[in-house]
């Protein structure tokens, strides 16, 4: 008995060594959890940090491109400002504002103790930014292009954005005023109103059809007239007083348009220059800063074919020098990219006209001839007039260069003057060009890109842009071809886009314009019934896309335009946090 309760006292003993073994066992277990639970929650916790800060870098990164947005629609000019030094946009025609309230932290530079950076508001320091500008683009593209780095939690982060100003050709079809020319329709000058404003109803209103099919996006500063049109892009209107967000009218019998974007809304209205002379100081030669490479400048009635290879030729009789210095001009100076004035074989004077290769985005413009006799361009009554001023047919009064065509009876009102600043232009463009003329403009046949990826053309009249349709004195087209394909972006600041003779003749095919039109004056192209085309052409209007990202050189903008991202990428961080580059 005595030995029986011995060995069980034995075992209990084992038994409680093995227990205590386990329990340590079973307790290191648990502390080693405990401390990998800790580490990972340490771990979890400084993931979590680095990803706010993360995304609190990229947003002062974005706070910084907003930052810079608001100074440029402050001041428009606000692009000539940055820092020199920037790595990005080297070479930048840029400069650090100066004046009493006018330094920009974001421009800076400094590093290490003394760095410093522009504060996001409302972050109470937390989050900084600076940022770097390239304007190389600007001149010729309007583009201006930022890195901004943004700065949280010690964490950087950049992002590059092209900003461009908002302007016409960011829509198909822009119209300051939906009425025909007063020029042109005879309507009294009460009719240039807005119809919101209380223009009556006896102007000479213009619609779009039921044939009409609009393939972009469309603003008018005034009330759109629709009967039964197909809009597929978005439609904007400067009428804010209708309800219900239909800003438009609809003519008795009409039915509604089709709007595959949604119904029109309010848009302010976007102001139209005065004139398109801002252009001209392109072709001067003493401005090396604003206008690095010159354009061209002819005088007279101007004809300019555009050839496949990259080449123009050009047939100008009255210019005297391609380019000039000082406004008004005091002197001129001439350029084999421009080809050579006078009235031998091959030059511009000529009856076959001057083909050269022209500058790199050159920017042609055909003025008036000039009246003072300072002008380099002027002709003093002494001398020989360069060409005779008559038509094709040798007869009557036209403007020495071929207008008006043979049998053509020139439109009333609208003659083809010899030294007026009339430019004709036709042909298939290779590169990027912009033609503006301080008269007219006259689409005389089809005008077409080369590569519809590369090319770009923008005309732009100070007064009417004309699709040539001449017709006889019975009323007859004189033309037999068929439809016409405009590639451009198209602008008359003063006047109206129409087709000549618009409302004479036979149907005239389709007018297919790939690009965009801004005009002042709607202008008609031609008349129907029922949807059919009756004279001039029906319309096929589609929007250039690209005309989004970049336009031709030295475009025209409104007189009130702001700065929109078009296009954004993130970029490896520029710098680190203590301002140093990477």
């Amino acid at each position: 008995m005595i030995r029986l309760l011995a060995q069980r006292l034995r075992l209990r003993r084992n038994d409680e060594g093995f227990a205590l073994v386990i329990v340590i066992a079973i307790g290191a277990i648990l502390m080693i959890l405990a401390s990998v639970a800790a580490t990972y929650s340490v771990s979890v916790l400084n993931k979590s940090k680095q990803d706010v800060a993360w995304a609190a870098a990229e947003a002062a990164a974005y706070a910084g491109i907003e930052e810079y947005q608001s100074r440029l629609a402050t001041d428009s000019s606000y692009f000539q400002y940055g820092n020199p030094a920037a790595q990005f946009g080297a070479g930048s025609a840029v400069t650090l504002p100066t004046g009493t309230g006018q330094v920009n932290p974001a421009f800076s530079l400094d590093t290490g103790a003394n760095s410093t950076w522009a504060v996001v508001p409302g972050s109470n320091g937390a989050a900084k930014f600076r940022y770097e500008i390239d304007t190389t683009k600007y001149l010729s593209t309007g583009i201006v292009r930022i890195r901004s780095t943004g700065l949280a939690g010690g964490v950087t982060r950049s992002i590059i954005a092209n900003l461009k100003q908002q302007g016409f050709i960011d829509f198909l079809y822009f119209t300051d005023y939906e009425i025909q020319d007063p020029a042109l329709s005879g309507d009294p000058v009460s009719c240039v109103k807005y119809a919101w404003a209380g223009r009556s109803s006896s102007c000479s209103v213009i619609q779009f059809s039921g044939a009409d099919h609009i393939q972009g996006p469309v603003h008018s500063n005034d009330t759109l007239r629709i009967c039964g049109s197909t809009f597929d892009g978005i439609v904007n209107t400067g009428n804010s007083t209708a309800s219900g967000g239909l800003y438009y009218t609809i003519p008795a019998g009409c039915t509604a348009g089709t709007f595959n974007s949604g119904a029109p809304y309010y848009s302010p209205v976007v102001g139209v220059p005065t004139t398109n002379s801002q252009m001209k100081k392109e072709v001067r030669t003493d401005l090396p800063a604003d206008v690095p490479n010159p354009g061209c400048l002819y005088t007279g009635a101007t004809s300019v074919v555009l050839n496949a290879n990259g080449t123009v030729t050009v047939r100008s009789p009255w210019t005297r020098f391609t380019r000039v210095a000082g406004d008004p001009a005091t002197s001129g100076s001439n350029a084999a990219a421009c080809g050579t004035p006078g009235t031998g074989a091959g030059q511009l004077g000529s009856a076959t006209g001057a083909t050269f290769t022209p500058p790199t985005k050159a920017v042609f413009y055909v003025q008036n001839q000039p009246a003072s006799s300072s002008d380099p361009n002027f002709w003093p009554a002494a001398t020989p007039a360069p060409t005779t001023c008559k038509g094709a047919n040798g007869t009557s009064t036209g403007n020495g260069i071929g207008y008006p065509m043979s049998g053509e009876t020139a439109p009333s009102g609208t003659p083809y003057g010899c030294t007026n600043g009339d430019v004709f232009v036709k042909g298939t463009l290779s590169g990027q060009m912009s033609i503006a003329a301080e008269n007219y403009v006259y689409v005389t046949g089809d005008l077409q890109y080369n590569d519809s990826s590369t090319d770009m053309l923008g005309l732009v009249g100070n007064n009417a842009v004309w699709v040539w349709n001449p017709v006889n004195s019975s009323g007859t087209n004189l033309l037999t071809d068929s439809g016409r394909r405009i590639d451009a972006a198209i602008l008359s600041v003063a006047h109206t886009f129409q087709v000549q003779n618009f409302s004479t003749g036979s149907p005239r095919g389709t007018l297919t314009v790939n690009g965009a039109i801004a005009q002042k004056f709607r202008g008609p192209v031609g008349t129907g019934s029922g949807g059919t085309t009756v004279t001039g052409y029906a319309k096929n209007y589609v929007y250039d896309a690209r005309l989004k990202y970049t336009a031709p050189p030295k475009y025209l903008s409104p007189v009130t335009t702001t700065y929109g991202v078009t296009t954004w990428i993130d970029t490896p961080a520029a710098f680190a946090s203590n301002g140093t580059y990477k």
